[in-house]
């Protein structure tokens, strides 16, 4: 078993969201955080609040698109802290549509999907977590550290209509652990560096607090627990994966059952 006190994580996207909370969860057991975001005022706040919990962190700007800034911020980690225990890309955006808009009439399609709108998200998505976890991964090698790649997918990999570029990108989320997992073995590092991936439901994050009410109780039909997951009950799954070091090549969802009731 791992132990969280003295590890190091390194994460994307922590200005807020999961990534707020898991930084949070990670120094309220002991662990030191590398904290990475575009957004400047959130970045502040959160490393702001780390430290008032008595946490050390360290924050950067970076653009998960751009491999100079993932490669800063993973050298960043190891020159303060001297390795990289956990790392975690929580870097994402949404930019929901269809591919094709058909007018019920006329049967004509009326709009199509930008190429842009689904390159952006591909691009954050998905390219800037595989930039983030292999300059992560390239110096966990050469510092000798011993821990954890999680990935975060969703249920909406599974597909969702109106999301063929989100669930594209969290559907690719679902299969890198096995690829990552089956190359380490053959270089003898999957007993060092495991990876998961974690596929939240729908999470109480302040978008979705914030949707109209009618549409978030049908939302909540689907959903067995009767409720949102906490941001809090992900952070502490994604510390028991990483303390239990039996768990690799997988991923584990936390949905409250979504899809797997009777209404599902």
């Amino acid at each position: 078993m791992l132990d969280i006190s003295g590890s190091v994580a390194v994460i994307t996207g922590g200005a807020s969201g999961i990534g707020e909370s898991l930084a949070k969860y990670w120094v309220s057991h002991g662990g030191k955080i590398v904290l990475a975001d575009i957004e400047k005022e959130g970045l502040s706040r959160v490393a702001k609040e780390i430290r008032e919990l008595g946490g050390e962190v360290v924050t950067t700007i970076c653009d998960v698109t751009r491999e100079e800034d993932n490669h800063a911020l993973a050298v960043l980690a190891i020159e303060q802290f001297g390795s990289i225990n956990l790392v975690l890309p929580c870097a994402g955006i949404i930019k929901d549509g269809l591919m094709l808009s058909v007018d019920r009439e006329t049967g004509n399609v009326v709009k199509k999907m930008p190429l842009d709108q689904f390159q952006s998200v591909l691009d954050i998505n998905l390219t800037g977590v595989f930039l983030t976890v292999r300059e992560c991964t390239e110096q966990m090698i050469y510092s000798d550290s011993k821990g954890l790649i999680c990935l975060i997918s969703s249920v909406g990999s599974l597909g969702t209509a109106g999301q063929i570029n989100y669930s594209s990108t969290k559907a690719a989320m679902s299969v890198m652990p096995k690829v990552i997992t089956a190359e380490f073995f053959r270089k003898n590092l999957a007993h060092k560096i495991r990876c998961v991936a974690i596929a939240p439901g729908y999470v109480a994050t302040p978008m979705i607090k914030g949707m109209n009410k009618n549409a978030l109780d049908k939302i909540l039909e689907n959903v067995p627990i009767k409720r949102l997951v906490e941001t809090d009950e992900i952070a502490s799954l994604v510390g028991e994966i990483y303390r239990n070091e039996a768990l690799a090549g997988e991923v584990f969802y936390v949905h409250g059952g979504l899809r797997l009731g009777s209404k599902g």
